[in-house]
């Protein structure tokens, strides 16, 4: 048996307007090629970067909130190296003097939280998609300068599932920090790992494996799992392990051979000239600090004990921040029409219907405000909490609320959909269906206990959905039985 050591770097896409040290538009995803750059961002002599502010504030509190120390100087350095999307052949990142050091996610330590560019993108064509017959390859420079928080951690991790959790759990603490969308399918955050294995606790790490080109949790478990099992093998039979960088072929489900591993030195790290020295005791971090909402942990906490939620529930309600949002919104008016509320029902609503509805229209949070205000969703709910309309009628008033944006009222109202919870008119509705239909009510008669469901379902289909079936059901087991 050999232990595993498993430790995370963690790249994530900040959500500014402006890239890191020039004032281009930090959009790439739905730009012409090559439409948002300009001479500082494509490193043309002569040029001089400036240091986004809102970036380094976006470093500073994700450190405060994972408990980390924020530096007292910090500085960027220049890491020289050659690739075909790396306009200036070097990175301006961090190296001795990162913004942030330490801090805790999950029992996991964080080594450090710094700030770099990222780099362009390469587009490959195959033979036969241009002109010519050979392949090529094209370079959009949209994504280059682009602000990039690269998270590491401590190699405390043990398995492939914790991995995946961390990466999980970081990905929401961005975005409920609104630092990052962290869309691992969009090339917001990418994830690498850093794997070895050991005979023994005592003995020394073993020789460390970098896996990249790791773009979804999946992956992220697959990688581990795979580069586990393979590392072993190599081990078990008499070999050395060599210290590489390897890639995440997602197609075969496999780590693949790139390059053995550049040590620091092999980068040339210098402090970067053009950049002055950021002195963070001069900053007003107190503002930083009180600008940190609610982050997950506490929200879950909270929303078991605020609305009697399990833990499951709770759960799903954090993992997803702008559904959490809603659900809050309308379960405070919803409070203001029903003071006992059941937040169950609003909870089965909200998981079931609505966001049944959002996965059929193919809407997110931000759309569906636009027709269904949480104000309004409250208030359907509460038109089913209080008898005025049935579970049927309200499979019916919840999409027509989407169509036209209106309160469920109104359209309750205008389609003349209310619930009927008169007696004397139920009666008439149960007389009508028990004479229309004689073979049913014999075979109840007889003991055949299912015909009374074809009765009810008659009566429910001469309602239009608009009588609750328990109240039919007295009024036609009374009737037959009379």
């Amino acid at each position: 048996m050999y232990i595993p050591t498993i430790g995370l770097e963690i790249h994530s896409i900040l959500k500014t307007q402006t890239k890191m040290f020039c004032p281009c538009p930090n959009i790439f995803e739905e730009s012409s090629p090559n439409k948002n750059i300009c001479p500082i961002c494509l490193g043309h002599p002569g040029v001089l970067p400036v240091i986004n502010k809102k970036a380094v504030e976006a470093v500073i509190k994700l450190g405060m909130a994972l408990g980390g120390e924020i530096a007292e100087k910090s500085h960027f350095d220049r890491k020289s190296y050659f690739y075909p999307d790396l306009p200036k052949g070097y990175q301006i990142s961090q190296y001795e003097h990162p913004i942030v050091q330490g801090g805790m996610l999950n029992g996991v330590r964080i080594k450090r939280i710094h700030l770099e560019e990222d780099a362009g993108r390469l587009l490959h064509e195959l033979p036969g998609s241009v002109k010519k017959s050979e392949s090529a390859t094209f370079v959009d420079f949209n994504r280059a300068g682009t602000p990039l928080l690269e998270l590491v951690t401590e190699p405390d991790l043990k398995t492939a599932e914790e991995a995946v959790q961390f990466a999980k759990d970081l990905q929401l603490i961005l975005r409920y920090l609104e630092i990052s969308d962290a869309d691992m399918e969009r090339g917001q955050m990418r994830v690498e790992v850093n794997i070895s294995v050991r005979k023994d606790s005592n003995d020394n790490l073993g020789t460390k494996i970098e896996v990249k080109n790791i773009n979804s949790f999946k992956a992220v478990f697959g990688s581990i799992v795979y580069e586990l099992k393979r590392q072993e093998k190599v081990l078990n039979d008499g070999k050395k392990l060599v210290q590489e960088t390897r890639g995440w072929n997602d197609t075969g489900q496999i780590t693949e051979s790139q390059r053995s591993k550049e040590s620091a030195h092999d980068y040339r790290y210098f402090p970067e000239p053009d950049l002055p020295i950021t002195n963070f005791a001069k900053w007003d971090l107190e503002r930083i600090r009180n600008e940190i909402p609610e982050l997950p942990e506490a929200k879950y906490h909270r929303l078991m004990q605020e609305f009697c939620l399990s833990r499951e529930q709770a759960k799903n309600l954090v993992e997803d921040k702008k559904g959490a949002e809603f659900f809050e919104e309308a379960a405070s008016e919803f409070k203001t029409k029903i003071p006992k509320a059941d937040y169950q029902l609003l909870l089965n609503y909200y998981a079931n219907d609505l966001k049944g509805l959002m996965r059929n229209k193919k809407v997110n949070f931000d759309t569906l405000r636009k027709s269904i205000s949480p104000e309004h969703f409250a208030h359907f709910v509460s038109f089913v909490a209080g008898g005025s309309i049935s579970s049927v009628i309200a499979k019916i008033v919840l999409p027509k609320m989407f169509e036209t944006g209106e309160d469920p009222e109104m359209i309750i109202k205008q389609e003349s959909i209310k619930v009927i919870d008169g007696e004397n008119e139920l009666e008439e509705i149960v007389i009508e269906i028990i004479n229309q239909n004689p073979k049913p009510v014999e075979d109840y008669k007889k003991g055949n206990q299912n015909s009374i469901q074809f009765l009810i379902g008659k009566a429910m289909a001469e309602t239009r959905g608009r009588a609750d079936p328990e109240r039919l059901r007295e009024i036609l087991v009374k009737k037959l039985v009379s």
